[in-house]
């Protein structure tokens, strides 16, 4: 399976685009990683830099690494939108709290 996962406010918290002092949600990574280990494609896409045109990469690249976070690729450039719908998604404080199958 193909799973995509957003980072900021679903793995770590962040104050706007403050990334630098991001927090992990090490319960949210844990859960992503289980998803990992059991075979599953994990691709961390972010809008990081999207509007702003900064690249962000290198700075994310090592905070995943530092929190753990086990992951197949890192997409840059998701759109900043304010509410996606799609009859894929699920919310992540939902996903969190075992209120959804993954």
């Amino acid at each position: 399976m193909i799973i995509y996962v957003d980072i900021d406010d679903t793995i770590c918290t962040t104050l706007g685009t403050n990334y630098q002092t991001a927090v992990p949600i090490k319960e949210a990574i844990d859960k992503v990683n289980f998803l990992y280990e059991a075979g599953n494609t994990i691709v961390y896409w972010t809008a990081r830099g999207t509007v702003t045109g900064i690249d962000w990469r290198g700075l994310t690249e090592k905070q995943l690494l530092s929190w753990g976070a086990k992951y197949t690729e890192l997409k840059m450039g998701k759109p900043a939108y304010d509410v996606f719908i799609d009859d894929k998604n699920i919310n992540s404080k939902d996903w969190l709290e075992g209120k959804t199958e993954y």
